[in-house]
C-alpha cells in the first residue's frame, strides 16, 4: 500500500469536512492549504466582481500566497486534493500549492465540493502548474454528509 495524503483547501469548511472524513477513511496525512491572508466573507461575495475571489478567478495567472511550505509531499505517491469549485475550477490557490512542490512521478487524485457546477476545465489549468511526469486524475464531487464508507470505497483504487 502506498503513504498516502489529503491535502485540501477550504474557504467556508465544508471541503475541510470532507477532507477530514477521507483523511480518516484511508488512514492518510493530512495538510491544509491555508491562504496567508485568510478569505473573509465579503472575499468570497462571487456577485461583488470587486471582490477578492472574483479577482483571483479572472485572472488565471493570480497565485494567492499560502502561509506554509510544509506540506512534504516528497514523502507520498499519492496525493488526494480537495478544494471548492469556484467559477467552474480550482481555485488558483491550488495552482500555487502544485509550483510550490515536485511532483514529478506523483499521482494527484481530485475531489471537490461545489454549490451546483462540475469540474468544468479544472484538470486543464492544474496541468499547467505540475510537471509533465505527474499524472492528474479528476476524482469527484462530495457533499459534506458523504459517509466514510463511500469516500473509502472511492479512495481505494487509487
Amino acid at each position: 500500500m502506498s503513504k498516502k495524503l489529503v491535502a485540501y483547501f477550504s474557504a467556508s469548511n465544508v471541503t475541510k469536512t470532507v477532507a477530514e472524513n477521507l483523511a480518516n477513511a484511508i488512514s492518510a496525512d493530512l495538510y491544509e492549504i491555508k491562504p496567508k491572508v485568510p478569505y473573509t466573507g465579503a472575499d468570497l461575495n462571487w456577485m461583488d466582481k470587486a471582490s477578492r475571489s472574483s479577482i483571483e478567478m479572472k485572472d488565471k495567472s493570480s497565485r494567492p500566497e499560502i502561509s506554509d511550505k510544509n506540506a512534504r509531499v516528497e514523502n507520498y505517491e499519492v496525493i488526494f486534493i480537495g478544494f471548492p469549485i469556484w467559477w467552474y475550477i480550482a481555485p488558483t490557490i491550488i495552482n500555487t500549492f502544485l509550483e510550490q512542490y515536485d511532483f514529478s512521478n506523483k499521482k494527484i487524485v481530485l475531489f471537490a465540493t461545489s454549490g451546483g457546477s462540475g469540474f468544468g476545465e479544472t484538470v486543464k489549468y492544474l496541468k499547467t502548474s505540475v510537471a509533465n511526469s505527474c499524472e492528474i486524475i479528476q476524482g469527484r464531487l462530495f457533499d459534506k454528509n458523504t459517509s466514510f464508507e463511500e469516500l473509502h470505497k472511492w479512495a481505494e483504487k487509487y
